[in-house]
């Protein structure tokens, strides 16, 4: 799977992305669904196209990558009994008190401002969509890590959202009335946002 280099590849990092958080039941349009609720109520134009276009971009950054990663990797371990004590009592039973779900997501959120980082906050505490399935244990699985992830991500695309629409709205123009190509190369769309 490495190059050359020792490099594991972009798009070879971005596709196990996107099967880990699908075998995991999570799937793209599930977080664009959080996305659109919460950008609708500021961007009356906005489509579920729009989040769906923004929850992929924001899962084309590597350090989201690596965070969903990392993330499922440990809720799975646990879910298989796989993880020492007492990392495994903690992990699987979601202990109140372990901050390390929260501060992996975070560091993922943090790319993405402040927007990002208030809404993050407010995702973790409301457990909207599939967040709140995610955080609601109802068999074995374990999602002490996903369900902050989801969150991180939503939050993410949200902030994108809410970045470019201004930018738009700054430039005269409806979000509904640009074709996704004009989105991507708008005057303010220099940045990753």
């Amino acid at each position: 799977m490495q190059d050359k280099k020792g490099r594991v590849p972009s798009e070879a990092v971005a596709q196990a992305t996107k099967e880990a958080l699908k075998r995991r039941g999570v799937t793209i349009e599930d977080i664009a669904e959080i996305v659109y609720r919460l950008q609708l109520p500021y961007n009356t134009n906005l489509l579920m196209e729009d989040c769906i276009d923004s929850v992929e971009r924001v899962l084309r950054k590597r350090e989201v990558q690596h965070s969903v990663l990392v993330g499922i990797e440990l809720d799975e371990l646990a879910e298989k009994k796989k993880l020492s004590e007492p990392l495994q009592s903690i992990i699987e039973s979601d202990e109140g008190l372990f901050g390390v779900d929260e501060t992996l997501a975070l560091g993922a959120v943090m790319t993405y401002g402040s927007i990002a980082l208030t809404t993050f906050g407010y995702l973790d505490k409301s457990k909207i969509g599939i967040i709140k399935e995610l955080d609601t244990k109802i068999d074995r699985s374990v999602h002490t890590f996903l369900d902050d992830l989801v969150a991180s991500i939503a939050a993410s695309a949200a902030s994108r959202i809410a970045h470019r629409f201004r930018d738009l709205e700054e430039d005269g123009v409806a979000m509904a009335d640009t074709p996704a190509l004009v989105l991507e190369s708008s005057s303010h769309a220099g940045s990753d946002f």
